[in-house]
Order: C-alpha cells, then sequence, then structure tokens
C-alpha cells in the first residue's frame, strides 16, 4: 500500500493537464499520480496517456461531479491498486510549489485523528491573494453560512504570514484537499448527490461527528486558478452553491439546534440575496436560487433518512462559529478573519 495517492479528477481540461501536471510529476515524491477522467469529450485521455505515461490513467464512464467523481476514482483505486494510506485531491487548475506534501504528510501522520487537511490556498492570478476556495482553512456560522482565514465573503487578504501556523479548523477545501483513506471509505466518501460544490464541507462536518478532526497546514502553498471547470458566473454554479448549502444543512444541524427555524431564515436569507441579482440583472442566477429551493423540497424525504442516520452514529457534538458572520460583515465591518 501507498503512502500517498495524488489523485487529480479531469473533465475537458486538457489545457490545465498540460500546464500543471508536470509541476505535480516533478514534486511528487515518488507517490503514484493518477488522473481520473469523467469521460470527457476533448482528447484529455489521449493526451495524458502519450505525454505522460507514468500517469496512471482511471477513464470513469460518465460525468458524475465532483463527489460522485471521486468516489468512483478512490474506490477503484483501492480495488485495482491496493490504496493508500492518504490521499490529495488537487483540482486540475492547482499549481503545486516545491515541497508541498511533505509538510502536511507530516502533520497528518503526528496526529491520527486528523482526517482532513489542506495547504494555503492562493490565487493563481493575484499571487499574493487568498483565493475564495479555501484559503487558509473553513469555517461555519451558526446560520450555516460559510467563511475562511483570508476570506470572508468578497474580501480577500494579502498573505503576510498571518496564517503560516497548522490550525484546527471546521473544514478544508475540495480544491486541494488530503483525506485519510480509511475515514473516506469508512464515511462512504462524499454525498454524490451534492454532484459538486459543498460536498467536502459536508463531509469535513460529519467526520467531525465521529470524533475526527480537520486542519490546515500553514507550512504549505499551492495556487488555485478557480472555476476551471465550473465558472462562478455560470448559473449552475449558483444553483449547486444554494441547493447544496441547504442539503449540507438539513443533513448536519444538531437535533436540538433549531432546525427549521434557521432553515426558514435561511430561506428568507437566500431570497433577500436573489435581490442582488436583480440589481444586476442576472435573471438566470435568480432563477437558479428558484430552482435551488424547490429541490431542496423535493429531497426532503432523502435527507430526512441521511439525517437520522447520522445522528445514530454521531459520537461527538461539533461546534459552530457561535456568531453571525453576515452581521459582522456588512453590519459591523469586520472583513477579515482576525476582526472577528
Amino acid at each position: 500500500m501507498d503512502t500517498l495517492a495524488i489523485v487529480i479528477l479531469n473533465y475537458n481540461g486538457k489545457p490545465f493537464l498540460a500546464k500543471f501536471l508536470p509541476a505535480v510529476l516533478a514534486t511528487a515524491d515518488g507517490h503514484p499520480v493518477y488522473v481520473a477522467d469523467s469521460a470527457s469529450s476533448d482528447d484529455s485521455v489521449p493526451f495524458l496517456k502519450s505525454t505522460f505515461p507514468t500517469v496512471r490513467v482511471i477513464e470513469l464512464p460518465r460525468n458524475e461531479g465532483y463527489a460522485g467523481g471521486y468516489n468512483a476514482a478512490l474506490e477503484h483505486i483501492r480495488t485495482h491498486y491496493g490504496g493508500a494510506t492518504y490521499y490529495v485531491l488537487p483540482n486540475s487548475d492547482i499549481e503545486v510549489t516545491p515541497g508541498w506534501l511533505s509538510p502536511v504528510l507530516a502533520l497528518l501522520e503526528a496526529n491520527p485523528n486528523i482526517a482532513a487537511c489542506q495547504p494555503k490556498i492562493r490565487s493563481y492570478n493575484e499571487r499574493d491573494l487568498f483565493e475564495h476556495a479555501g484559503a487558509a482553512g473553513g469555517f461555519v456560522d451558526w446560520l450555516g453560512y460559510v467563511f475562511c482565514r483570508g476570506r470572508v465573503f468578497a474580501t480577500f487578504e494579502r498573505d503576510h504570514g498571518q496564517y503560516n501556523d497548522n490550525q484546527q479548523v471546521f473544514w478544508a477545501t475540495g480544491a486541494c484537499l488530503f483525506v485519510k483513506a480509511t475515514v473516506f471509505h469508512q464515511t462512504g466518501g462524499f454525498d454524490a448527490s451534492f454532484f459538486a460544490h459543498m460536498e467536502e464541507i459536508d463531509w469535513c462536518w460529519r467526520i467531525q461527528r465521529l470524533g475526527y478532526e480537520v486542519w490546515a497546514c500553514g507550512e504549505s502553498t499551492v495556487y488555485h486558478v478557480g472555476g476551471g471547470t465550473l465558472h462562478k458566473s455560470n448559473p449552475h454554479k449558483t444553483f449547486l452553491n444554494y441547493r447544496n448549502s441547504l442539503y449540507m444543512l438539513y443533513k448536519n444541524w444538531p437535533a436540538n439546534g433549531w432546525l427549521w427555524p434557521k432553515i426558514l431564515f435561511r430561506l428568507v436569507m437566500d431570497g433577500l440575496s436573489s435581490l442582488l441579482f436583480m440589481r444586476e440583472k442576472q435573471w438566470r442566477d435568480v432563477w437558479a436560487i428558484i430552482r435551488a429551493h424547490f429541490a431542496f423540497y423535493g429531497a426532503l424525504p432523502k435527507l430526512h433518512q441521511q439525517r437520522r442516520l447520522l445522528k445514530q452514529q454521531q459520537t461527538t457534538e461539533v461546534k459552530l462559529y457561535p456568531k453571525s458572520i453576515v452581521w459582522q460583515y456588512f453590519a459591523e465591518g469586520k472583513k477579515t478573519f482576525n476582526q472577528m
């Protein structure tokens, strides 16, 4: 069994593979590199096989998004290649740096209770800024809104070493996620119904309910282009973010935590946020929010079953950030993590 497997999920991402895969191979430290292709319609697979013969290519039969794609890929690695102790899941649009693996592996091996970890994520295009997808580790507030060390809503901090420590966090980003293989398979991996977006936050929440920890490693840095598969301006991204946020909350919210009042309040807040899209005449995003709400209602029977099962399995109470990040950011003017 390998100590670490580097697994990149690809969907029509040949330009990113050509640009970023050489650095992954150069810094792999002898660990195997896999590319799991989600039935790309470009020539990613023949390009990989001809240009990077040392890469182990997994050809998936269909595109099941980040969640289903990685579930299938990691199960394939376990059954066909003997698995690994840890997996790292860098997006295809991640630029790695020399020595990016060793600090995270050292942290994981020093604390067996850590089941998920991430490096610092900085912007590929604005090199000294933290990037939206994870920054230096994420948290969830008492209404279910997510934020990060280094990024709160649309405020991105410059990295001047303020988050160079190794810190326990609530969630680690799927842009470059290290996971403990036994825990990933024990929990069934990501919730495939999410398809993409917030599945890693849901998974981090679930594993903490089982007593595991999530950390950010400030000694490792990678750079993220962002929106490599689904651009932030795409209304389908809006749909997935709003729907999956509600999925995650319903499944994981504490039994004694006033679930429905908070769900209803979130629905109102989501409605208010649609006014911002209306102001910009982004009608497809408004419709995406409406569709997300109805998708949530339709999924309630399944979500309720998942909620009951997770409650039965839970061994540890999970603490959320006790304040409202929306109030602190917009009303109190606290724009950075360290101000909160």
